[in-house]
């Protein structure tokens, strides 16, 4: 993360969540940059929901503080998942720190196509497909896919983030039953993958042998 978004992102904690320094600004320097020029009186109702939504979806904390604002991003739902996106980042827009630069339209747009839609049961639900001949042959096979989707990566993996120690890991092979995990649960998911594996290597094994 730069040090010019730190100093960005350490001016919202302070003007607007006070509560969030221990939690979100560990570390970052307060001293604001000269070139933030934002009028604080425009800081309230969407706006203000819009600046502590960018903050909390750009870290991998989010404290108690920012159950208002994730609630009234997630909140933003439309028939049409791509509309519901374009909605989301048109929300996290109303920052008037999105205006600071691209990059800042970039992590506007990054977060509003990433969050929610790259932890480990949601790729593992998105990211299956199906193949075989079907019909009555029984070769159809569902596996899941171990590429992260690009709108994973330009979220998890934005210079603006912090959120690289969270990324979900594939288990295994999508040709062996491979899945999606947190990266918390990586290690235990990858010991029952492989004990399932073996057990079922042995008994394919003991099937082929006739026992």
């Amino acid at each position: 993360m730069s040090i010019r978004l730190k100093r960005l992102l350490a001016f919202f904690v302070l003007t607007l969540m006070p509560g969030f320094a221990p939690a979100m600004a560990s570390g970052v320097s307060v001293q604001l940059p000269p070139s933030v020029d934002i009028d604080t009186s425009l800081l309230t109702g969407d706006v203000r929901l819009a600046c502590e939504a960018l903050l909390c979806l750009s870290g991998s904390s989010r404290p108690s503080e920012c159950g208002a604002s994730l609630s009234h991003f997630f909140g933003i739902k439309k028939k049409k998942l791509s509309d519901t996106l374009d909605a989301r980042q048109a929300f996290l827009a109303l920052c008037p720190v999105v205006r600071e630069s691209s990059a800042m339209q970039g992590l506007a747009k990054a977060l509003a196509h990433g969050a929610g839609q790259c932890d480990a049961k949601t790729l593992n639900r998105t990211l299956a497909y199906t193949y075989g001949q079907g019909g009555d042959a029984g070769y159809d096979r569902t596996v899941i896919s171990d590429k992260l989707p690009s709108y994973c990566s330009a979220y998890i993996l934005h210079e603006y983030t912090d959120l690289r120690g969270d990324m979900p890991r594939y288990v295994g092979t999508p040709e062996e039953d491979g899945f999606w995990a947190e990266a918390k649960d990586y290690d235990r998911a990858l010991a029952k993958y492989q004990r399932d594996q073996a057990a079922k290597k042995a008994a394919r094994e003991n099937y082929g042998g006739g026992n």
